[in-house]
């Protein structure tokens, strides 16, 4: 639909409205912020062809879900602009502010706010950028006194805390007294004996918490009704049963090592740094324990850790890849010291001390280690393989593609088909037969339906047409890169085939009886080695995405085949689904 078609004064836009969370009552709602935006376009006759929302989203983080969306439909030309309740919204730092707003200034998408005006001009600009500034400034200025106001009450003995620790009630200010913690004395009585199990028991955490669910004694919050080790591990460190609670121990941080980097996050200081001892700030709080008991059950719980059996490190070069068909992770288990390795599904430590769910048995690691690094090495090495792969991987890209083409020309006759009323009732405002007002009437309900037309076509055609023509590696490029694979990649260390398979291998799904395998291959510098295209372009862009299935043998060939292959290389025969042999 071109908008010229479009009344002239009628414009159609996008929304966006954001709140945090831990500022709702400073903020308000989201609701509340769609209300107002809604009200808005009404009164100044816009129409809103989509709602972008993060609801629960810092204004300091950039990377939000919607936002994102909003960024990259704009090149889609759903809408004409974009409206927001007020510059915080949009991000709580200048600086994000005015990336945004110029990445839709460049393609020629207004920034409308309900606040405030727009800048139109030099000088506009120029003052919005200091009333940005001026609130960050004021914000930065709140958040420290905010601090140091916590930071007074603390040292006057007030007691700051989100939810008292298991074995004590939060007794909050009353009048002149402030905030106290008082004992619980059914939990103060649990918390004594897990100390003294540990202490003068010396069990582990495991151990306590089966004789826990044993003597059925539940945790405060637990959606399972058990304890888990973590949760006993902090409480057997937390020096407040001994009358010292701290505040100001800790502070957060953005992680240096996130476990989920292409994710969004909420918080973006998701991790903790202990200060050092003497900034503390120490409140006194009623004793459930001496300091004796304390300091024993911390030495055992250092000597436990110390004596584990799963301290052992072995070697899994599928972990953090392999899973259960029951969606879980398979992590590994060494059995008898490491005598024996296996992937076992995850369901039942998780799901400890209570029965586990899955049956599914465990996988022997070193038979699952070394016939899916045979595998990619072979794969690697062979262009013929690889280019098996390709074509396998293109066939499914056209029949995705045609599908997807089939599915949306209904939508694009009914677009047709709105589109031609739009027009005969323009054409009949054009010869006088009603009024502006009876043309808005009848082609705002058409208008409303183009724009849900348009961006459910958008949504189903958008990632098959930028997949029609990939970009693939040449012949030359894959029997090149197969001869530097033959050469490189035997008698390499663990540490380095764990490098190349995390690289190439996105997702092992795996039984007793098979692998399936799937990843993708870059042609680029991979232990060290590397090819260069024969024009000279780079070719980093190159990924061969592969699938296969390695059908693992039974038990007691597996004990065979171990026994055979201390020294060698595991060798098998039989076929897998797509012509490959495991």
């Amino acid at each position: 639909m071109n908008h010229e078609e479009l009344a002239p004064s009628t414009k159609l836009i996008a929304t966006y409205a954001r709140v945090s969370t831990a500022r709702q009552e400073e903020d308000g709602t989201v609701e509340t912020q769609l209300r107002v935006l809604r009200e808005f376009a009404a009164l100044n006759n816009l129409t809103i062809v989509r709602e972008y929302i993060d609801d629960g989203w810092s204004g300091d983080i950039l990377a939000r879900p919607s936002l994102d969306q909003l960024r990259a439909d704009v090149t889609k030309k759903l809408w004409q602009a974009v409206l927001i309740y007020d510059p915080d919204r949009l991000a709580r730092r200048y600086s994000y502010q005015e990336l945004v707003m110029d990445e839709l200034r460049d393609r020629h998408i207004e920034v409308l706010f309900v606040t405030v005006s727009a800048p139109k001009n030099s000088e506009e600009k120029i003052l919005h950028g200091v009333r940005g500034l001026f609130a960050e400034y004021e914000r930065a200025k709140i958040a420290e006194r905010f601090r140091l106001g916590k930071l007074r009450k603390v040292k006057d003995g007030h007691i700051l805390l989100s939810e008292a620790p298991y074995g004590y009630i939060y007794i909050p200010n009353q009048g002149d007294r402030h905030g106290y913690l008082e004992l619980l004395h059914a939990e103060a009585r649990v918390v004594r004996m897990v100390f003294e199990w540990v202490a003068n028991e010396r069990l582990t955490l495991r151990q306590v918490v089966r004789r826990l669910q044993e003597i059925k004694i539940r945790p405060r919050k637990s959606a399972r009704g058990v304890w888990n080790t973590s949760t006993l591990s902090t409480l057997l460190r937390n020096e407040a049963y001994i009358g010292e609670a701290h505040w100001g121990s800790t502070y957060a941080v953005a992680p240096e090592h996130p476990l989920k980097k292409d994710t969004y996050r909420k918080i973006k200081k998701s991790s903790r740094r202990t200060r050092p001892r003497t900034e503390w700030v120490i409140v006194t709080v009623p004793s459930i324990i001496d300091r004796a008991l304390f300091e024993r059950a911390r030495a055992q719980l250092d000597a436990n850790y110390a004596l584990s059996k799963r301290n052992k490190k072995n070697e899994y070069l599928l972990a953090g890849r392999i899973r259960c068909v029951c969606g879980r992770s398979r992590t590994g288990e060494g059995v008898l010291l490491g005598k024996h390795l296996y992937y076992r599904c995850s369901d039942r430590v998780l799901s400890f001390p209570l029965r586990g769910v899955c049956k599914e048995r465990g996988i022997n690691a070193r038979i699952g280690d070394q016939l899916v690094w045979d595998k990619i090495v072979d794969l690697m090495s062979s262009p013929e393989l690889m280019l098996s792969q390709v074509e396998r991987w293109i066939d499914s890209k056209q029949d995705k593609a045609a599908n997807s083409t089939s599915d949306v020309r209904p939508l694009e006759n009914e677009l047709a088909s709105l589109g031609e009323q739009l027009g005969r009732h323009n054409r009949a405002y054009g010869a006088g037969l009603f009024t502006i007002e009876q043309l808005r009437e009848y082609t705002q309900p058409i208008k409303d339906r183009i724009a849900a037309v348009e961006l459910q076509i958008s949504n189903s055609k958008g990632d098959t047409l930028v997949e029609k023509k990939p970009v693939l590696p040449q012949k030359e490029e894959l029997e090149l890169f197969a001869d530097e694979a033959r050469n490189t990649l035997h008698n390499l260390s663990f540490s380095q085939k764990r490098a190349i398979l995390l690289n190439t291998v996105d997702k092992i799904v795996g039984t007793p009886s098979e692998l399936q395998i799937y990843g993708a291959i870059p042609i680029e510098n991979h232990v060290e080695f590397k090819t260069s295209h024969r024009h000279g372009q780079d070719t980093t862009r190159h990924r061969i995405p592969f699938e296969f299935r390695i059908e693992l043998p039974p038990p007691r060939t597996q004990r065979v085949i171990l026994a055979r292959t201390e020294k060698g290389r595991i060798i098998s025969s039989a076929p897998t689904a797509n012509g490959l042999h495991s």
